[in-house]
């Protein structure tokens, strides 16, 4: 794997201790009627905290805060965010404080949801909005950021997700290391199937795969909240940002989102995603949490069903597994 050298050249704090599985789901496959070839990118099996691919952006951008002499790390999302609880943990790693902003409204002590749990268990110190509006989240990230400040702390605020450009080069990373890892098992193009909220992993594999040799590799996002008329602008977006550090631009043409499986929103499971949580539990033993990873997972059933896709395919397992213990 060749990395860009204005990637390169960023601060980075090592997080991953090496290239996440890819293995191959026969099983899987035979049950969806053996039509496509299914393999699943295990970033689930990251070292930190249950795993997750946020990690990825994380390396980039606690280096970043580490080299801007920050002392504290401050983020925020959803009661259940993988990306706040591995923020604690990298935090936790780093030796930064955490705090981490959560949509409410709070629940009552000890009816607290896994993650919840897992960031204070973590060290991180986490403030709970009364709404689930994000404006008032946004707004009480400004307050602690201030309140940190006039305390004479260093706080390095991380945008919901993690994303932007600095945390996305770690998903063109993760772009080029699974392209290394289907030539050197022999599979040719493939379609990767992902789940994507704010788009950040979506841009950023489409630039790493972009920079492979030979770019024959395409990439199917599943919306888990916002429909692709909200979210395809802003991955186009990612992708004229990724464009500087990384050489290369995908064409906009090369965004593929498919908003089927959002349901009833994010944070809502639904029966499409029950399904095919418990298909890959029983032929695979692997799980996936029920409101994001699973409905990206009922996003490839569904495309492989319906023959929109045939061949190699690669599911995306972003991480999540705490999810199926939350109370929804």
């Amino acid at each position: 794997m060749v990395v860009p050298p204005r990637i390169d050249a960023l601060p980075r704090f090592q997080l991953l201790d090496g290239p996440s599985p890819l293995t191959r789901l026969d099983r899987f496959g035979a049950a969806l009627g053996g039509t496509a070839e299914v393999w699943i990118k295990r970033e689930d099996l990251l070292p930190l905290a249950f795993g997750g691919n946020k990690l990825r952006n994380l390396e980039f951008l606690v280096g970043a805060a580490l080299a801007e002499g920050a002392d504290t790390l401050i983020t925020s999302g959803r009661r259940w965010s993988n990306h706040c609880r591995l923020t604690a943990a990298a935090g936790a790693r780093a030796g930064l404080a955490v705090h981490l902003v959560l949509s409410g409204p709070p629940r009552p002590t000890g009816q607290e949801g896994p993650n919840q749990v897992l960031d204070h268990l973590l060290g991180a110190t986490v403030h709970v909005t009364s709404s689930d509006a994000r404006a008032e989240r946004a707004a009480t990230v400004d307050r602690v950021a201030t309140d940190l400040r006039v305390a004479g702390r260093r706080p390095f605020v991380i945008d919901v997700g993690g994303g932007g450009a600095v945390g996305a080069a770690g998903q063109v990373l993760a772009g080029l290391e699974v392209a290394d890892q289907l030539a050197a098992v022999g599979v040719g193009a493939v379609a990767i199937v992902v789940p994507t909220a704010t788009g950040g992993t979506q841009a950023g594999l489409l630039t790493g795969l972009a920079l492979a040799s030979p770019p024959a590799h395409g990439v199917v996002g599943v919306a888990a909240a916002s429909p692709a008329a909200e979210l395809g602008p802003a991955v186009d977006r990612l992708l004229d940002s990724l464009a500087p550090l990384s050489g290369v631009r995908p064409p906009s043409a090369a965004i593929v989102i498919d908003d089927d499986q959002i349901g009833e929103g994010y944070g809502r499971p639904s029966a499409a995603a029950d399904d095919a949580t418990g298909l890959l539990a029983r032929t695979e033993g692997i799980l996936v949490d029920p409101i994001y990873t699973a409905k990206a997972l009922a996003g490839l059933i569904a495309r492989v069903r319906d023959g929109r896709l045939h061949g190699p395919v690669v599911f995306w397992h972003a991480g999540g597994t705490p999810g199926l213990f939350e109370p929804l």
